[in-house]
């Protein structure tokens, strides 16, 4: 019987997520059954993610059930994967990647211009807007979209700062009120597409049936280029770096940088180079933000955040 087992959080997003992965298998004659599993990250919303440990945070629950062997393979926004799954895991396929801005969601029309309370947990979101937005106020809001949606009805904030692509999915998208310049608010590695996770001993048998019905080659090269400036960086989701690659016919421009906590100092960078090159790419631009004064702010941001 050709089945495979997804395992995935239990977010309307994320099983979202499951079911599009889904869908692609059904079409290539593969049965599926969705699994879903409790992260720390969906379980505990009182505190930031910085505080929780930003390493594993959504993902370490459904990695466990992956070397057990009670799901085949794991679907995660790629945003929240670390950056070194480590020698047990491997990415086995990126989706087509959806539109990667940031986005401001309200109910009524607003403008970054305005003054506004901006709901966020996002330690890279807070501080582009201290760099970009002085004049606005971030205030913390956790949960899955329709619990923030709730907190900004119930008048927590004015208006969300979030990913394009989950806002969009979820039915939302006639909220959003204004799209972050892609130049300013430069996405987190991974934003808008999803990855499927796999443990090394998978069956050769699904991990190619995955790959070839799921993965976007464009999008695996950029990702390519983006994990690989994270990994160099030894950054998690909770430090306040950002990086965005795009590939022209057969050449990828990857921008990337970060920005200290108080959004006053920033480092940013763009390199081009051949896709062939992409972890090159990526590593290389690692290496000059952290030579050109990268390396002293994330020194700051980590005794911050302990």
């Amino acid at each position: 019987m050709n089945l495979i087992r997804i395992g995935t959080r239990g977010s309307k997003l994320a099983l979202w997520q499951a079911n599009h992965i889904a869908e692609k298998l059904l079409q290539g004659g593969w049965n599926t059954q969705i699994v879903t599993i409790d992260t720390r990250g969906d379980k505990v919303l009182d505190v930031s993610i910085a505080k929780i440990g930003s390493k594993g945070v959504f993902t370490e629950e459904i990695e466990e059930k992956l070397i057990e062997g009670v799901i085949d393979i794991a679907v995660h926004s790629a945003k929240d994967l670390q950056s070194d799954l480590g020698e047990n895991f491997e990415i086995i396929a990126f989706t087509e990647r959806e539109e990667p801005y940031d986005v401001l969601v309200s109910h009524g029309k607003i403008s970054p211009e305005d003054n506004l309370t901006i709901g966020t947990s996002s330690t890279r979101r807070i501080a582009l807007l201290k760099h970009y937005y002085p004049h606005l106020k971030a205030v913390p809001v956790r949960g899955n979209l329709q619990t923030r949606m709730r907190k900004m009805e119930e008048g927590e904030c004015d208006a969300l700062l979030l990913a394009w692509a989950g806002v969009f999915r979820m039915g939302y998208g006639e909220k959003v009120q204004y799209k972050m310049p892609l130049d300013e608010f430069v996405p987190p590695v991974g934003q808008g597409t999803i990855a499927v996770e796999c443990a090394r001993e998978i069956s050769p048998k699904i991990k190619q049936a995955v790959y070839e019905l799921v993965n976007d080659l464009t999008t695996e090269f950029c990702l390519k280029a983006e994990r690989a400036f994270l990994r160099h960086l030894e950054g998690g989701c909770s430090i306040p770096a950002f990086c965005h690659a795009q590939m022209a016919k057969e050449t990828i421009r990857i921008q990337g940088g970060v920005v200290s906590l108080d959004g006053k100092r920033m480092v940013k960078f763009n390199l081009d180079g051949p896709k062939e090159k992409a972890e090159e790419l990526g590593i290389t631009l690692a290496k000059k933000i952290l030579d050109e004064g990268g390396r002293e702010i994330l020194e700051e941001v980590k005794k911050q955040q302990q």
